[in-house]
């Protein structure tokens, strides 16, 4: 990408902090709310297979409900598979997050911190796909450098995308 599409996403992230719609440490609490929903979603799902009670079905259907009410808060105006891809993003975050904090319990810490980086990097997919820094369907191939501005932190893509998320989505600014 050239400079002036850099300075075309740093303005969309200035934009961001002034007009997302979206309370953002608020919003942050509120998508952590919805990835421990959709987990409750999946587990009231085996439940109802292994014990062959559909009470739980009638349970992860009220779960449901609220998730949708919920992840809509966040997820404005979706276009194409945004609600979709957004839910998604942060069910595999959950994931790889709970399967990193079980490998790090299990003394695999390296293996921990990986799982760890790529949960981190989907949550903040999640994120620039939703405060609209990052236009789906304009993404073929990102370069690697695309946001190497004064820049000697992360090196990638969702490296980079992190630190500005980070930024932008802070739960201890009130």
């Amino acid at each position: 990408m050239q400079s002036r599409n850099v300075s075309e996403f740093l303005h969309k992230v200035q934009e961001a902090k002034k007009t997302s719609g979206v309370d953002l440490s608020s919003g942050e609490d509120l998508s952590i709310a919805v990835m421990n929903l959709v987990s409750l979603e999946e587990h009231f799902f085996f439940t109802a297979e292994k014990t062959s009670k559909g009470k739980y079905l009638d349970l992860l259907k009220k779960v449901r409900e609220m998730r949708k009410d919920l992840l809509a808060k966040i997820v404005k105006n979706p276009e194409g598979e945004v609600w979709c891809i957004s839910k998604h993003l942060l069910a595999a975050a959950m994931r790889l997050f709970e399967v990193g904090t079980k490998t790090l319990g299990e003394g695999k810490t390296k293996e921990a911190e990986d799982l760890f980086a790529k949960s981190y990097e989907l949550y903040n997919l999640f994120w620039g796909i939703n405060l609209k820094l990052i236009d789906i369907g304009e993404v073929k191939k990102i370069d690697d450098d695309i946001l190497n501005v004064e820049d000697t932190g992360k090196t990638n893509f969702l490296g980079k995308l992190g630190t500005i998320i980070k930024k932008l989505v802070d739960c201890c600014i009130e």
